[in-house]
């Protein structure tokens, strides 16, 4: 089931963090790790730093965006360190741990961490269902990226040796990222032609509105239903 969650780094300037981060992952089970657009290519610094865990460097996926590393994934879930002007659901790393092993079970699920030193942007953090945030010492919060990997993976292992991974509250089939992502195209595409948004400043509606569908989680059935919504509202039936 470990096989089913991935860390994903995105923009990693360091290749020795790169390494870093996959011993942690190694040591607590995990071997999927996804490099969205890195400065560098892991080389012989990474792999020293891997200390063992070469293969897991060697097996990484590389892609240009976050979209490609996420796009099968029912869970996604995103790591931020600052607060942020859009309120988002949050999780402690126990919560995500078990978030992603509980899930894990039915899908892919993503763990993203951002950049050393910015971490992930307003708009890629807007791609996650949850955020999480390590509580560490608010008067020394420094924590480099392979240590907050793990951290995560601490959480997840936990979960899974202990076996106590919530169940699924539902058998629901939730959509991937990619799916998510066309329905919300399409329904800025459809708040643009009523007018209810803006065509030169459709951002902070937009936000909210995935805030919202990000929260509540719609079932692919219920995407579908949402989708033919704003189809229908695109195409008036035409009158007899």
């Amino acid at each position: 089931m470990l096989d089913q969650i991935r860390i994903v780094l995105v923009n990693t300037s360091h290749t020795g963090n790169m390494g870093s981060a996959a011993r942690a992952m190694k040591t607590m089970g995990l071997t999927q790790l996804v490099l969205v657009d890195p400065q560098t290519l892991p080389d012989d610094s990474a792999h020293a730093l891997a200390a063992g865990a070469s293969d897991v460097l060697a097996n990484a996926r590389v892609v240009s965006t976050l979209d490609e590393a996420i796009a099968d994934c029912g869970l996604v879930i995103g790591t931020s360190a600052r607060s942020r002007t859009l309120s988002w659901p949050m999780l402690d790393p126990r919560e995500a741990g078990e978030k992603a092993v509980g899930e894990g079970m039915k899908h892919p699920v993503a763990l993203v961490f951002g950049r050393e030193r910015t971490g992930l942007t307003n708009d890629e953090l807007q791609k996650c269902h949850y955020h999480v945030a390590i509580p560490a010492n608010p008067e020394y919060s420094s924590l480099n990226l392979a240590m907050a990997v793990q951290t995560i993976c601490y959480e997840v292992r936990m979960c899974w040796l202990q076996d106590q991974a919530p169940e699924v509250e539902s058998e629901a089939d939730y959509p991937s990222a990619h799916q998510l992502e066309g329905f919300y195209q399409h329904l800025e595409q459809t708040l643009l032609k009523t007018g209810f948004i803006a065509d030169d400043h459709p951002g902070q509606v937009m936000s909210k509105l995935r805030r919202l569908f990000n929260r509540a989680r719609p079932e692919a059935i219920e995407l579908n239903i949402l989708r033919g919504i704003l189809t229908s509202i695109q195409k008036p039936k035409p009158q007899d």
